[in-house]
C-alpha cells in the first residue's frame, strides 16, 4: 500500500501533467485570430461556379422576374432564360432597350441556390462596355431570412455596384435596420476609382467573420471598406452572422442608376462573370 504522503505526491504529479496536457490541448485547438495576416492562407474552397460548357447551372441559380421598381424606381423587366448566355467560360448578363411586359428595358437577376455564413468571397467580373449613362450592374448578397423579416432587417452586402454615369470606379457597402441608404446611414466605401472597370475582369472580394466585413479589389491586401463589428452588436446593426445568398444583375434606371438620366446608347450591355468562388476555414 501506498504511504499517503507518497500517494499525495504522485496524484498530484498526474493532475499537473494531465493539466498541462491540457492546456496544450486547448491552445493548440484555439481559434486563430481573425484579425492575424495569415488568417486566411488556409481557407478552403468549398463552393465555385466556372461557368465553363454552355448553359447556366439551375442547381446554382434560379431566376428572380418582375418590373414592380424593385423597392428603387428601377425601369427593367427581369426575365428568365432570355438575357443570360453561358459561353467561352463566363457567364453574360446583358441588359436590352426593348418593350416587354409594360418595360422599355429587359434584364436578368440570378440568385443562389445555396446560402453561406462567413467565408473568403471572390467574384471576377468585368463591368459592361461604357457607352452611356443609366445601367446599374451589381454583385451582392442578402440575408436569407429576407421574407420573414424584410429589408433592411435582413441586411445586405454589396460585393460590387456600379453606376454607369460615374465612370471609372465602383462601390461597396453594407445595409442593416442601423445603417441603410433610406435613411441615409448606410455604411459606404464611396467612390472607389478603378480605371480599367470597364474594359478588364477584376476580383470583387470579400473577407467576412463573424468579427468584421472586409471588401477588396483584385488582392486580400487592397481592402477599400472594413465594417467592424460593434460592441453593442444585435440585429438592427449587424445581421450579417446567419446565411446570405448572392445576387447578380444588371438594372435600368432607378434611384441611383437612373439619376442622370437613361442613354440609348448604353444597350444592350453585357456584364461578364468568369467565376463566382467561396472559401472557408475548416
Amino acid at each position: 500500500m501506498i504511504g499517503k504522503n507518497k500517494f499525495f505526491t504522485v496524484f498530484c504529479l498526474f493532475y499537473v501533467s494531465i493539466s498541462s496536457c491540457q492546456e496544450t490541448l486547448n491552445i493548440g485547438n484555439k481559434e486563430k485570430d481573425v484579425f492575424s495576416n495569415d488568417y486566411w492562407k488556409d481557407a478552403v474552397l468549398v463552393w465555385a461556379d466556372e461557368f465553363e460548357g454552355d448553359s447556366l447551372s439551375l442547381d446554382n441559380w434560379r431566376f428572380e422576374t418582375g418590373n414592380h421598381g424593385w423597392g428603387n424606381n428601377e425601369l427593367q423587366n427581369y426575365l428568365e432564360n432570355s438575357n443570360v448566355e453561358v459561353s467561352g467560360g463566363t457567364l453574360k448578363i446583358t441588359a436590352r432597350k426593348e418593350n416587354v411586359g409594360g418595360s422599355e428595358y429587359t434584364s436578368a437577376r440570378l440568385n443562389s441556390r445555396k446560402e453561406f455564413t462567413y467565408g473568403k468571397i471572390e467574384v471576377r467580373a468585368k463591368i459592361p462596355e461604357l457607352k452611356g449613362k443609366g445601367i446599374w450592374p451589381a454583385i451582392w448578397m442578402l440575408g436569407s431570412n429576407i421574407d420573414s423579416v424584410g429589408w433592411p432587417a435582413c441586411g445586405e452586402i454589396d460585393i460590387m455596384e456600379y453606376v454607369s454615369y460615374s465612370p471609372n470606379e465602383t462601390h461597396f457597402s453594407i445595409h442593416s435596420t442601423a445603417n441603410n441608404h433610406i435613411q441615409g446611414t448606410q455604411v459606404t466605401s464611396g467612390p472607389v476609382p478603378l480605371q480599367t472597370i470597364e474594359e478588364e475582369f477584376h476580383v470583387y472580394g470579400l473577407l467576412w467573420t463573424d468579427e468584421y466585413l472586409k471588401f477588396y479589389i483584385d488582392e486580400e491586401e487592397n481592402v477599400k471598406l472594413s465594417f467592424l463589428r460593434p460592441t453593442d452588436a444585435n440585429t438592427d446593426n449587424w445581421p450579417f452572422s446567419k446565411p446570405f445568398y448572392f445576387l447578380l444583375n444588371i438594372a435600368v434606371g432607378g434611384n441611383w442608376g437612373g439619376l442622370e438620366g437613361v442613354d440609348a446608347a448604353t444597350f444592350p450591355a453585357t456584364m461578364e462573370i468568369d467565376y463566382v468562388r467561396v472559401y472557408q476555414k475548416m
